[in-house]
């Protein structure tokens, strides 16, 4: 029976076995490269994994999940070894309480690249009423609580005056994606900060959970319809529903602008310049997240990494699915990363 130490022996015992598996993973030629995450990210990497084995048909193709960034960093971070996934996609950036999690779990050094800049887009259908929004108009349809108090609004103008009697209609991502926690963090917070006191006062006083409960809850009775991590059910529920709205990354709207136009916010519409420049509200940066320990173990990872790098520019070929080129000295910066393998420090997770 273990008594005193037990549990540290038990952990010690884990990242022994996690240890045996990733050498036995190396000595694997058969292993793919395995990547999870993020579905706005997902086509990205996608294309790369084809280019990889187009390269070289005797690799065997990269296998890509499209299950969202939370729940793709949450199975990276879950161990390390042959049975858990090299690379995390993810459209926001790691969050310390995850970081914390892969240490745990013996994970070990963890490489951040960030491969390019992506707009959490407002879309609707050519045929739709043609909304333009603000901040404080999205934050009010879809808080749960603004100024603390329950979310009655049902019509658009019930939040502002100058739109129409419509419906809010929203479809979007699940609470696992990080194209939901972009919205909350770069449209619905800003918007709630700007038009209530109480909420400025409680972010300034560091009142986390009081403030996100005021701030970033997405209401749950219908306003908000929840269409999981395949982002083309969005594209298809606008087609449907032209008086709805979507929310998805903007390489979707671009890939489906024959039939869907995105929604100013502030009076910025969303595009590859208003991304580019940081002038759209919802313009974010993309990650992939590697373990550093893989890239000893998992054959053709580096290589794989190593492409993307080559891939990410703006006339590269990411630029034709929709990948908005990060300015020339963050993409510098990614390539080293990948190229001295230079291992994300906590300090700099916000």
């Amino acid at each position: 029976m273990l008594r005193n130490g037990g549990t540290a022996i038990i952990g010690k015992l884990a990242l022994v076995a996690g240890a045996l598996a990733l050498t036995a993973c190396g000595s694997n030629t058969a292993r793919e490269i395995r990547v999870v995450g993020s579905s706005t990210v997902y086509p990205f990497t996608t294309a790369v994994a084809e280019a990889f084995v187009n390269q070289d048909g005797g690799r065997k193709a990269p296998v890509v999940e499209s299950i969202g960034t939370g729940g793709g960093i949450a199975r990276f971070c879950a161990g390390v070894g042959w049975e858990y996934p090299d690379i995390a996609n993810a459209s926001r950036q790691m969050k310390k309480s995850e970081y914390a999690l892969c240490q745990r779990n013996g994970v070990g050094e963890i490489l951040q690249v960030q491969i390019g800049i992506d707009g959490v887009a407002i879309a609707e259908a050519k045929k739709g009423p043609g909304l333009h929004l603000s901040k404080r108009d999205l934050y009010l349809a879809l808080a749960a609580s603004p100024y603390g108090r329950p979310n009655r609004a049902r019509m658009w103008r019930d939040v502002n005056p100058a739109l129409p009697a419509l419906p809010i209609q929203i479809m979007g991502p699940p609470s696992t994606s990080g194209t939901r926690d972009a919205l909350v963090e770069l449209i619905l917070a800003p918007g709630c900060t700007a038009v209530d006191p109480e909420a400025k006062a409680l972010k300034a006083q560091t009142s986390q959970a009081a403030f996100d409960e005021r701030c970033k809850r997405i209401r749950d009775d219908g306003v908000y319809i929840d269409k999981g991590e395949n982002d083309n059910l969005i594209v298809q529920g606008l087609s449907a529903n032209p008086n709805a709205l979507g929310v998805f990354g903007y390489s979707y709207l671009e890939e489906n602008a024959d039939r869907l136009e995105g929604a100013p916010i502030d009076g910025v519409v969303p595009s590859a310049q208003t991304i580019a420049s940081g002038q759209y509200p919802g313009a974010r940066p993309l990650y992939l997240y590697v373990k550093k320990r893989h890239l000893r173990a998992v054959p053709g990872l580096a290589d794989f990494l190593a492409l993307y790098s080559t891939m990410w520019s703006p006339n590269g070929r990411l630029a034709s699915r929709g990948l908005i080129a990060a300015p020339e000295d963050v993409r510098a910066q990614a390539a080293q990363v990948i190229a001295q393998r230079r291992a994300l420090k906590p300090a700099e997770l916000h």
